[in-house]
Parts: C-alpha cells; sequence; structure tokens
C-alpha cells in the first residue's frame, strides 16, 4: 500500500511538471511579436538616449535590421543547419529567436537606464553582457533538445547572436562611440564563457540520471520532446525497453457467442499507459481493432486491476498481447445460463457481478468518489471468495469511472471487500436462467483525444435474463467526472434498462495531448454530457435490437516474457524528472551568475 501511494505520489509530480508546459503560437504570431519587439526595442532604446528626429530615424533604422537580420538567419538556420531536426522547424527558430530578443532586450533597458546615469558606455557593455546571455541560452536549449551533431548545434547556437550585434556596433560608431580592440577580444572571450559555462550546466543535469539510471537526463528529454512534439514513440520507448522487466502477464477473456460470434470482453492486467502513443497506452483500442477483425463481432476491453507498475514498454510488448489475445479467442462458449445482474452498495463501494454458468464477471466502483487505479490484491481476495461458491473463473473490472478528490485507498479495500462478499453470496444464490445478448458500438467523430475520447469509442453490451436487462456501457476514455455515471444510468433506466453499470478503458492515449492541470481531460469534462448520452442511447438501442439467445464462455491465458516499465524503475524515472529540475535550480544561479560576473569584469576594459 505505501508503495502504490508512493508512485501515485511521484505521478502526479509528473504530470504537474508536464501541466506547466505551454504551446508556442503560429508562426505569424511569432513574426508580428518578433517583428514589434525589434522595432519596439530598437526605438525605444535610441529615442530614451537621443530624444531627437534623428534618434528616432536611427532607432527605426536599428527595429529594422535586427527583424531582417532575425528573419533571415532564423530561416538559416531551420532550413539549412538544422534541416534533419525534427523538432525545429521554422516556427520553433523563429519563436526561440523571440525568446531570445526578450532576454536581449531586458539587458539593453538595463542599459539604457544606466546610461542616462552614468554614460553611454554603460549602454553599450550591456547590451554586449546581453549578447552572452542570448549566446549561453541557445546553447543550453539547442543542446538539450535538438539531436544534430555538435558543429551543427554550434553554427545554430551563434548564427543569429554574431550578426545581430552588428547593428548595434553601426550605431555606435555612429555616435562616436569607438570600436576597440579590447571589444573584439571580449567576443571571443564571451564565446568560450559560454560554451563553458553551458557545457557545464548540461553536464551537472545528465550526472543526475546517469547516478540512477544509467541514462543522461537530456536524451531522456529529448526523446520526451520527440514524442511530445511530432508524436514520434520510438526514442522513448528505446529507453522503456532498457529499464523494463519481464513478466508473464494474464488476460481474461469472455467470449458471447449466439448464431455468430456475438461479443468478447478482454480484461488484460496491462495498464494501459503510460502517456500519448507510448507503451500500452493505446492498447484496448488496439485490442478491440485487433478481436473484431478476427471475430467479426463486437469487442471491448475495461480496465483491470492495476497499476502504472504494468504499463507496456513498447508497440513490440503490444503486439505480443494482441497475438496472444486474437490467438487465444477461438474457443466456443458453452455456457447457456447466467444469473441476474447483482449490484451491492455500502457507504464507500458498490460491486457489480453476474454469473455466467461457473464464472463470474465483476466490477468495481468508489463513485461518486474516485475511482482510480485498484491493486491486485483485490482480485486475490475476489478469486479466493469465489472458490467459496464453485465458481471456477472470474474476470474482474475496475470500473474507472469516477474523478472527484482524493480518497483513502485502505478504506476503500476494506469497504470493497466487503461488498465482493456480500454481492457473490448473493449472486451465486440466485437460479440460472437462459440469456440473450445484444451488442454495438458507436464511434462519436466529433470527439476527439483532446476531449479525452480515445479511438475505441462507445461499446454497449446488452445481456437480457428473464425479463431484466442489463446494460455494460465501455468507453474509451481515462476516467469519467463525477456524477456523469448516475446520469448515464438514470437515462438507461429511462429506456427499460433495469440495471447498468459504466465502465472505462484507463487508456493513456488522452494524456499528454492537452496542456490542462491533470495532462488530460477525464470523459466529461471536455465533452458535452448531454450528447455523449446521446451516442450511448443509440448504442444501447442498436444492442437491445440485436438480443439473441447466446451463450458464453470464459477463458483465461498468460502471455509469458511481457516486458514492462515496473514499480520501481517507473517511480525512478518520475522521481528523476523531479529531481533534474530541483538539480537545474540549485546550480543555474551560482553557474551563470559566475559567467555574468567574468563577462561584467572583462567588459570594464570595454
Amino acid at each position: 500500500m505505501a508503495a502504490e501511494d508512493s508512485l501515485n505520489q511521484s505521478m502526479n509530480k509528473v504530470v504537474e511538471h508536464y501541466s506547466s508546459l505551454f504551446e508556442l503560437p503560429s508562426y505569424k504570431k511569432v513574426l508580428l511579436l518578433l517583428a514589434l519587439s525589434c522595432l519596439g526595442g530598437g526605438i525605444l532604446s535610441t529615442v530614451t538616449l537621443f530624444p531627437s528626429f534623428e534618434g528616432l530615424v536611427s532607432g527605426v533604422f536599428l527595429g529594422l535590421s535586427l527583424f531582417f537580420v532575425t528573419l533571415i538567419l532564423d530561416y538559416v538556420v531551420s532550413m539549412l543547419i538544422l534541416r534533419q531536426d525534427l523538432i525545429y522547424d521554422l516556427r520553433r527558430t523563429a519563436a526561440l529567436s523571440l525568446f531570445c530578443w526578450a532576454l536581449w532586450f531586458l539587458f539593453i533597458f538595463v542599459g539604457v537606464a544606466f546610461a542616462l546615469l552614468f554614460g553611454l558606455s554603460w549602454w553599450v557593455r550591456l547590451c554586449l553582457l546581453g549578447f552572452s546571455a542570448v549566446t549561453i541560452l541557445r546553447l543550453v536549449v539547442f543542446n538539450s533538445t535538438s539531436s544534430v551533431d555538435h558543429k551543427r548545434l554550434l553554427a545554430a547556437s551563434f548564427l543569429q547572436p554574431f550578426p545581430c550585434i552588428i547593428p548595434f556596433v553601426m550605431l555606435w560608431s555612429k555616435i562616436g562611440y569607438s570600436i576597440t580592440l579590447n571589444m573584439l577580444l571580449f567576443f571571443v572571450f564571451s564565446l568560450a564563457i559560454g560554451l563553458l559555462s553551458s557545457f557545464l550546466f548540461l553536464t551537472l543535469l545528465n550526472r543526475t540520471s546517469k547516478q540512477t539510471l544509467g541514462i543522461p537526463s537530456l536524451s531522456l528529454f529529448k526523446a520526451f520532446l520527440l514524442n511530445w512534439i511530432v508524436d514520434l514513440n520510438a526514442p522513448f520507448e528505446e529507453f522503456l525497453e532498457k529499464l523494463g522487466e519481464e513478466r508473464d502477464v494474464e488476460i481474461s477473456l469472455i467470449r458471447f457467442d449466439a448464431s455468430n460470434p456475438k461479443a468478447v470482453v478482454v480484461v488484460p492486467s496491462v495498464h494501459p499507459g503510460p502517456f500519448k502513443n507510448v507503451g500500452s497506452s493505446l492498447l484496448p483500442s488496439m485490442i478491440k481493432t485487433a478481436l473484431e477483425k478476427e471475430l467479426n463481432c463486437i469487442a471491448c476491453v475495461p480496465h483491470g486491476l492495476l497499476g502504472h507498475e504494468l504499463d507496456l514498454a513498447s508497440q513490440m510488448q503490444n503486439r505480443k498481447i494482441i497475438k496472444g489475445v486474437v490467438e487465444s479467442v477461438n474457443f466456443k462458449a458453452s455456457e447457456a445460463k447466467a444469473t441476474p445482474f447483482t449490484k451491492v452498495s455500502n457507504s464507500v463501494a458498490t460491486v457489480c457481478c453476474q454469473v455466467f454458468g461457473n464464472f463470474a464477471f465483476l466490477s468495481f466502483t468508489l463513485a461518486p468518489k474516485t475511482t482510480e487505479d485498484l491493486p491486485q490484491e483485490l482480485g486475490l481476495f475476489v478469486q479466493e471468495e469465489s472458490e467459496k461458491y464453485g465458481l471456477t473463473q472470474c474476470a474482474v473490472v475496475n470500473a474507472h469511472n469516477s474523478i472527484n478528490g482524493i480518497i483513502s485507498l485502505q478504506e476503500a479495500l476494506n469497504t470493497l471487500k466487503a461488498a465482493v462478499a456480500n454481492c457473490l453470496e448473493q449472486t451465486t444464490s440466485q437460479r440460472r436462467l437462459p440469456f440473450e445478448v445484444g451488442a454495438s458500438t458507436v464511434m462519436p467523430k466529433e470527439f476527439s483525444l483532446k476531449d479525452g475520447m480515445g479511438p475505441g469509442g462507445i461499446t454497449v453490451i446488452v445481456v437480457k435474463v428473464g425479463e431484466q436487462r442489463t446494460a455494460y456501457v465501455v468507453i474509451d476514455g481515462n476516467n469519467m467526472v463525477s456524477r456523469l455515471r448516475e446520469k448515464i444510468i438514470s437515462t438507461l433506466q429511462s429506456m427499460g434498462i433495469n440495471e447498468s453499470e459504466v465502465f472505462t478503458t484507463d487508456t493513456h492515449s488522452v494524456n499528454a495531448i492537452t496542456l490542462c492541470e491533470r495532462g488530460y481531460h477525464p470523459i466529461g469534462e471536455a465533452i458535452d454530457h448531454e450528447k455523449l448520452i446521446g451516442y450511448i442511447r443509440e448504442a444501447t438501442l442498436a444492442a437491445v435490437s440485436g438480443l439473441e439467445r447466446a451463450k458464453a464462455t470464459a477463458y483465461s491465458i498468460t502471455v509469458p516474457n511481457v516486458k514492462v516499465i515496473g514499480e520501481k524503475k517507473l517511480e525512478t524515472l518520475c522521481i528523476l524528472i523531479d529531481r533534474t529540475l530541483q538539480k537545474a535550480k540549485k546550480i543555474v544561479v551560482p553557474i551563470f551568475a559566475t559567467s555574468g560576473i567574468l563577462l561584467m569584469l572583462l567588459l570594464a576594459f570595454v
């Protein structure tokens, strides 16, 4: 329990850091901001020092020169020097230049203030100090984010600042400020100090990761950027493969057959994470697609009892799981009778159960309180309890259908176990009757990953036992806003569905798509509730219209030697992100303040 809490806390810190990222404006907006910055900065600095028409003309010339030089050099850097880099297109290169000018003009304006008090030499000195700061910034940014060779990184770092100093030098010469040998020597020493300080800063950051995982921090960061910016998952998965550990993965399958295969429910002991298209994030929809193609029926993949410690390491591991499922699903259904659906609730937990022949299908929720990942020990408890009633198989689902603050996991486990025991007792005491099954899937095109809807859409399986109709609603998303489950159940009841439960797949394909607080939208946060319920109604009506007398069978398979990230390595990876950021905060001031002091001492001779 303590390990689970620790991992969750580490994952939460990662989400906090992720949500602090930002999206860049369009290229047109970047160009507009660049033009305003260069022109406004050039005019403001010169007119303040030389309040005359000539000063205004000089400022306009300076600003336009800086803008057009930057524009040309950004094109050269992006299209020629970094043409093989996947991150630095023209927009991102120009955006970096915009940030550089924001920093440079900060020094220039401070220099203007000092020049008004102590003479023009301070304007020149602070401008040169800003030049050095920009050079260091570009060295750090390009070296920590770009994957091209060192020669190109150095060219991209230096190409913009050096030509941009020329308009300043021309203006200084015009106003009578002589260009000395000491100023030329300053550029040489500035370059050396910039290289040394940026190298030291990045080396110390890399050491943080090497000491714990044997992987440079910046290599991991670059792999993350390639996924975040251009959707490449392979670089990040290479690290996960190295860090992963092999496990045997158990998968529960329930197959419903009528005259033809009707529906398949798959509950894998794999967590669909860690984010976006990395690892097993897309596994629920991938399994669904593969099974529907294989059997020509409806398939769904609700969430099992497990957490991020069982994220798969790569797409290769996904293929192992899918292959194992597809090869094992061709068994024939044989159980012709089922119990009615039973739901037991106490003060915290709700447990649902339906028995088909000698196997049980159970689900857990804490709704309307938060229902997040639940530990595997709960599944072991269910297995032990079910054996008391002669049940041979159990497929156990975490409904994962409410997010609303924080709840004590230990309290949840105690109440869930009590509800499980009660629910199994009630369900197994009921008479088993012939049953019918209908199933349908809808794919709402208007709901995207950014809205929280995965590619698996909405699946509804309806089971009719006697006069009781039960709907199992499976939504391909990562959790659901609190109380939406109850709205859906209420709507289904008004349609003549006696009992129902709502599941999400916990797909992490929706994670790291948006920069909201959580890093993703649970179902119902960005999606209109009435539209969502409308699609669920549509799928339910289609499932009801397709009801047929059916048989069911449960089957459990084990896929051996599947590489998962593992709890310890995943927690270390999460902690590493926080440690690297903390390390950066500790060393950034000493390193670059020292560099600034050395540069200021050199400027005393300019």
